[in-house]
């Protein structure tokens, strides 16, 4: 083992922080964070295709990409038939992430919120596990017998909001304050009570809070209402926020590296794309019946045996191909299935917006994402509008291809492809730009601490970088 700059790291995630806000926007509002820039770096920090959160932190964790981890969203394909499905919890990761790779070297690790860390693992050191935890009455730490203790610190501990797409914008806002305040609390209590060498937390709640007020902010949204009781609702909560990361800040002394990131970032939603209508009207996806109005694909029917393609809705669009051979009504014949997939991903991006206007929107084919390319991953990844536009799955009703209404509720923001990254500690200088990736992160810590970096991480290390205090 090596010997590093740093006998500590202390990692704050926050979910969809977006770098705009922090570093210019409100960076005069923010005195915690504004310090850390101060005596150490900061920039913007690329996120992964897709920039979700299923799976960017994992991604970040490990220096490995979706197409490695064989995760590419919340809800995957589990292999080639119609209905094989899986929800990518923590099972689905396979790969050792920072606190395993501390653990090995002898470290011990207190982990708190880190999406991807339910069901939890043994660890060496502590651990609570993330907003896929069904319920406070699973089991959610490791140890097991530390779940009551976290009881006892917080009562009834929040794992995330249970419905952040709602019109109850009250109840949102007590929600995330609560799971927020929460979370930090119990932060805190580990990190009095824990020896560790790795501390790695996420926050939800940046996240659930640009989803549920982002028009209230941004003049440019659709439905911005100016000077309504909830324009400042973000800014107040980044500003309490950076109070809380004052406080995780106390445990950390002068041996110890501190880096601020998000997944990703965040921007407003402009709308939809309903990309099974779209294959509908264009003859690529077939049904057993006509829709009564707005629903979808499979609760009609889709008739398979005429069906080219369909896809799913969420930040982006995930395109399957219904491949002879491989599906098991497919018809898109093997030798063809370049041919087809080009023309498909063509036409995609090809879709205008609702006026007609180009929409900047992205086609990518995961093999020419992913040195690897694991698990069943979608034919096409579809980044409509630059992310101004989500994928919707729906069919039918009056609205056509475009969309203003999101099918799953309410929400104001999409994300951004980069997040935040700011850095300070020993072996950083001060007041330097970075602008990293994600993949970055896990290999820049593990050389910090003096421990080694895993040939197969995909990142690359920033630690020498770092001290020269500017790395682009």
């Amino acid at each position: 083992m090596s010997e590093g700059a740093a006998k500590k790291a202390m990692i704050i995630g926050l979910d969809c922080a977006e770098p705009s806000l922090v570093l210019e926007r409100w960076r005069d509002r923010l005195p915690v964070l504004s310090g850390l820039m101060e005596r150490g770096v900061s920039g913007r920090l690329e996120s992964v295709v897709p920039p979700i959160t299923v799976p960017a932190w994992s991604c970040m964790m490990a220096s490995r990409t979706p197409g490695d981890l064989g995760v590419y969203g919340f809800r995957n394909r589990s292999d080639h038939t119609y209905d094989g499905a899986f929800i990518a919890d923590g099972n689905a990761i396979k790969a050792p992430r920072l606190w395993d790779l501390v653990g090995r070297a002898g470290g011990d690790s207190i982990v708190v919120g880190v999406p991807g860390t339910y069901p939890p693992r043994p660890l060496k050191g502590a651990l609570v596990s993330c907003f896929l935890t069904p319920s406070a009455e699973s089991r959610f730490t490791y140890p097991p017998a530390l779940k009551a203790e976290v009881e006892d610190v917080v009562g009834e501990y929040l794992f995330d909001c249970t419905n952040f797409r709602t019109n109850d914008k009250d109840d949102l806002l007590r929600q995330v304050y609560e799971m927020t305040d929460k979370r930090f609390r119990l932060a805190e209590h580990l990190l009095e009570t824990r020896p560790w060498q790795l501390f790695a937390f996420v926050e939800m709640g940046t996240d659930r809070i640009h989803h549920g007020f982002w028009k209230y902010m941004d003049a440019e949204h659709r439905g911005h209402e100016p000077g309504g009781r909830y324009e400042h609702v973000i800014r107040d909560y980044y500003e309490h926020v950076d109070g809380l990361v004052g406080k995780l800040l106390e445990h950390a002394d002068d041996e110890t590296l501190v880096l601020v990131v998000s997944d990703h970032g965040a921007k407003r939603l402009d709308g939809g794309i309903r990309v099974n209508e779209w294959l509908r009207r264009e003859g690529l996806l077939s049904l057993q019946g006509e829709p009564n109005g707005v629903t979808s694909p499979r609760e009609v029917g889709i008739d398979w045996s005429q069906t080219t393609a369909w896809g799913e809705g969420g930040y982006y669009a995930r395109v399957f191909l219904n491949v002879d051979g491989r599906e098991p009504q497919g018809v898109v014949p093997a030798a063809e299935y370049e041919t087809v997939r080009d023309d498909l991903a063509r036409r995609l991006a090809a879709i205008p917006d609702e006026e007609g206007r180009p929409m900047a929107t992205r086609v990518y084919k995961p093999e020419d994402v992913y040195p690897d390319v694991a698990g069943v991953a979608p034919d096409l990844i579809v980044i409509f509008g630059d992310l101004l536009w989500r994928s919707v799955g729906t069919i039918g009703g009056d609205e056509g291809v475009h969309t203003f209404e999101n099918d799953t509720g309410p929400d104001d923001a999409n994300h951004a492809q980069e997040g935040l990254v700011i850095a300070a500690g020993p072996g950083i200088s001060a007041r330097g730009t970075l602008d990293a990736h994600l993949l970055d992160v896990a290999p820049t810590v593990l050389e910090l601490l003096g421990l080694p970096v895993p040939a197969d991480m995909r990142g690359r290390s920033l630690a020498a970088a770092l001290g020269a205090g500017a790395v682009a």
